[in-house]
């Protein structure tokens, strides 16, 4: 741990020798500036006022969030598997409690994340568990603290262990992503990260090019994203934020969701 920069707003991780004003990410269209101006804090800071809570989901599946919220909000997710575990998405705080806890579940083998707005201290989390992270080539512009754990990929998917897949889904950025778990349950789990945003409702997925100022995407790319989701089985999806666990009729919301594009 150092006294790198952390954007407030976003969550990512800067190098000690970034000297820039700006955040890279939030400066994209997709994410955002505050009115009041780019802020950003430290990890001695953010562990001061922050930790790590653990919740189990499933009996192989456990969600990891910065305690209290900061920056996007988003969890991690932690899919326990025979082969090795994978990392899903990244968090900016990596504290000793943890670090313990997945030592004491095998360790990484693997982090796999969404889109560039989770890319986070993923650096911090590679080194010290000693796993490659895997990233789409199509957004490596965005990474701003480079480390040589980075695996990029290209194609439509990455095919790990225990037929678990990284699968490329578009939309929010063209290397948006999803993890398939195919064998937790009947029909297997996706982790959709904001590659498909679920509403307060539960009723609802969008998806759209900037979710913070609202832009959409264009129909032929829902087009596209429609026609691969209608190819993979799942039963249980769960999203980026802790309530957006869906257990019921995923895949019909969703499908339904995507018609309402027209």
């Amino acid at each position: 741990m150092n006294n790198s920069k952390i954007c407030a707003t976003c969550g990512t991780k800067y190098p000690v020798y970034y000297n820039e004003s700006g955040c890279l990410i939030c400066e994209d269209d997709r994410q955002y500036v505050p009115l009041n101006g780019q802020k950003w804090t430290s990890d001695f800071d953010l562990a001061k006022m922050h930790t790590v809570k653990i919740h189990q989901l499933k009996y192989n599946l456990f969600e990891l969030i910065v305690d209290p919220v900061f920056a996007i909000g988003q969890r991690s997710l932690l899919v326990i598997s025979k082969s090795g575990n994978i990392l899903w998405d990244c968090i900016p705080l990596l504290d000793e409690n943890v670090i313990r806890f997945i030592e004491e579940k095998g360790g990484l083998q693997a982090i796999a994340i969404s889109h560039p707005h989770y890319y986070s201290n993923m650096k911090d989390w590679a080194e010290e568990f000693n796993c490659p992270i895997f990233l789409p080539e199509s957004e490596k512009h965005f990474i701003v603290n480079p480390t040589d754990k980075i695996t990029f990929w290209t194609g439509e998917k990455v095919s790990f262990w225990d037929g678990i897949e990284l699968i490329r889904i578009g939309g929010h950025f063209p290397g948006s992503s999803i993890l398939s778990l195919p064998n937790i349950n009947e029909k297997g789990i996706i982790l959709c990260g904001d590659t498909f945003n679920l509403s307060l409702s539960m009723k609802h997925f969008s998806i759209m090019y900037s979710y913070p100022n609202k832009i959409p995407l264009p129909i032929k790319e829902i087009t596209k994203i429609r026609d691969k989701v209608q190819q993979i089985d799942f039963d249980e999806i769960y999203g980026f934020w802790p309530y957006q666990n869906l257990l019921t009729d995923p895949k019909i919301i969703l499908m339904k969701s995507l018609e309402r594009y027209k």
